[in-house]
């Protein structure tokens, strides 16, 4: 079975991903113009989500394995500043979302492509008992 233009749209996709491939990452984002001051209850919120992540057994065996103490890392955080705390704060947020997200679209994309390369290739898959 011919596939018709199969090998233009073969050249189209390799001259296309060598163009995505040198096309730099660019990143944005707003710049605040005054400095961000946290008010207490900022701070309380932040500390609480950091401290429940500490909590986590994953977390603490980590911890435990660079051979830091749960006095040892209350006293890290306490002596960290708001804005610290803050960032923290944020990275866990932003780990917790974007590791489970990430990880299904990121299958969803590779069953996609596969579908696609066996119907363009004319293949079909049958799984016999």
């Amino acid at each position: 079975m011919r596939i018709p233009y199969m090998k233009q749209v073969c050249w189209y996709l390799v001259f296309a991903m060598c163009i995505i491939a040198v096309a730099p990452k660019a990143e944005a984002g707003f710049s605040p113009s005054e400095a961000i001051v946290l008010s207490q209850t900022d701070r309380d919120a932040d500390m609480q989500k950091v401290q429940t992540f500490l909590e986590t057994k994953i977390v603490q065996q980590r911890l435990a394995d660079y051979g830091l103490s749960q006095e040892e890392i209350s006293s890290r955080l306490s002596e960290m500043s708001d804005q610290q705390i803050h960032q923290v704060a944020t990275q866990v947020d932003e780990l917790k979302v974007g590791g489970v997200i990430g990880l299904v679209i990121g299958v969803l994309v590779i069953i996609l492509l596969v579908i696609v390369i066996l119907k363009l290739t004319g293949h079909k898959v049958a799984i016999t008992h």
